[in-house]
């Protein structure tokens, strides 16, 4: 039986009538957007140019893979400089270091030299000829100047020292924030009845035009020789974010090598989870916390979920199937 996830609040307001289904889509962040919105007949605007003008904006600033992002720029600057945050580039950095602290460091936005160090960041990738996993005096080294360049947030201030070597990588949190910004472009315009997606990481408000909701399959794991059946959800004022070994590895030797790193030890994760789906009001929440618990793994994972009331769910593979484990209020999202 198939189990099914509803807002515990529901907005019962429909589309305004002669509201029409719109649809647009495009490439962004390495992979692709789309969108499904019911437009008012008073909005008359080319929504696919600035949905796509939103996630620009997001690159100029996060990337690393783009070397004049203001992202690029501030890992290449001088020790001992500070850097005015535009409010999109503060509101990320913000949330991050928040869920760095909060986690422990299970989830950490400076954790880009050990990305690259073991080849998932834009250069040097582990696809490339003559990559070579690397040994344990490097990935000390890695660890030695992370803990020694701290970047410190000025919140007050709005601004961002860099100490010196230290190197952002907001890869597991600008691809949910660039979804948020796809929403809040459309509420701006009036447009409130819409799903988003960038990557797979959606968020949804309202409802389509006939009043269903906007049903979203929790994503499975695609080389799994066992996958349970896949919730759905009701993507009304909720957002959706899973992270997955499966997306971005290589194997060494009989270990596959995840991208989701921990760094608190420096290695990729090997606690067997699989995917770590979360659920939440935003689509950046999801997308950060799913890597921290990813990284936590089940047992620690959960308990912190449970303190904070994080709808989550784990895949986990074990004896070759996957176990599914949930959060209490993944649970309370049950119908």
């Amino acid at each position: 039986m198939r189990d099914i996830l509803v807002p515990l609040a529901i907005d019962l307001a429909m589309p305004p009538l002669g509201s029409r289904l719109t649809k647009a889509e495009g490439r962004s962040m390495g992979t692709s957007w789309s969108a499904q919105m019911v437009v008012p007949p008073d909005v008359d605007v080319d929504l696919a140019a600035l949905l796509q003008r939103e996630l620009d904006g997001v690159v100029e600033q996060m990337s690393h893979w783009d070397q004049d992002s203001l992202l690029a720029r501030y890992n290449r600057a001088p020790a001992g400089s500070w850097h005015a945050l535009p409010p999109e580039f503060f509101e990320v950095i913000d949330f991050a270091l928040r869920v760095h602290e909060d986690s422990a460091g299970a989830y950490d936005p400076a954790a880009g030299l050990l990305v690259n160090l073991w080849g998932f960041g834009p250069t040097g990738r582990y696809s490339q000829a003559g990559f070579a996993a690397p040994g344990p005096d490097a990935v000390a080294a890695a660890l030695a100047q992370r803990n020694h360049a701290t970047p410190q947030l000025d919140r007050e201030g709005r601004r961002l020292l860099q100490p010196g070597g230290a190197v952002l990588d907001l890869s597991s949190i600008a691809k949910g924030y660039g979804v948020d910004r796809l929403g809040l472009c459309l509420e701006r315009l009036g447009v409130r009845h819409y799903l988003v997606e960038v990557g797979g990481e959606l968020r949804g408000a309202g409802v389509k035009p006939g009043g269903e909701p906007w049903w979203v399959e929790i994503e499975g794991v695609p080389d799994a020789g066992y996958n349970p059946t896949q919730a759905i959800v009701a993507l009304h004022g909720l957002a959706v974010a899973t992270s997955g070994d499966y997306r971005s590895y290589f194997h060494h030797g009989p270990r596959r090598i995840s991208h989701t790193l921990d760094p608190r030890s420096g290695h990729p994760i090997a606690n067997h989870v699989a995917s770590t789906t979360v659920v939440a009001s935003t689509c950046m929440a999801a997308d950060a916390l799913s890597t921290a618990l990813t990284v936590m793994g089940v047992d620690e994972g959960l308990a912190f979920a449970d303190a904070r009331g994080i709808a989550a769910r784990y895949l986990v593979r074990r004896d070759g199937a996957l176990r599914e484990s949930t959060s209490a209020a993944w649970r309370e999202l049950l119908q």
